[in-house]
């Protein structure tokens, strides 16, 4: 049971970013774009997509990739069929801050950061 477990969680990889600072919903924009999808084909999804958090998201699968390879050194990573099995963003701290508004009032600013958590599996295995 043990080497069971051990040997599924050796076919996973996970790459956290905490506290990268765009809002939520901007990020989830393109984390859509490549959930489920292999990882080749997130690489160039991300590459030649125009907005700032794709650079982010590039990296971070770039680093899980590398998880992945140091887990597994013995394999290949074209051969394993990796795909992005899991990818979560979260809301991070809010900076909160003050724009001065019209008869003396104010009005709040909501700065908001994100944390991504991103997960890699292998389908060369008998998963589901």
């Amino acid at each position: 049971m043990a080497e069971r477990i051990k040997a599924e969680k050796k076919q996973l990889a996970f790459a956290k970013l905490n506290n990268c600072p765009t809002s939520p919903r901007k990020m989830r924009l393109v984390a859509d774009l490549i959930r489920g999808v292999e990882v080749e084909k997130a690489l160039a999804i991300l590459r030649f997509n125009p907005k700032e958090a794709s650079r982010k998201l590039e990296k971070l699968l770039l680093s899980a990739l590398a998880n992945w390879q140091a887990k597994n050194e013995d394999a290949s990573v074209e051969e394993a069929g990796l795909f992005v099995r899991e990818i979560r963003v979260d809301g991070g701290t809010m900076l909160k801050r003050l724009r001065p508004a019209p008869q003396g009032r104010a009005h709040r600013i909501r700065k908001r950061s994100n944390h991504v958590t991103l997960v890699l599996g292998s389908n060369n295995n008998t998963e589901s």
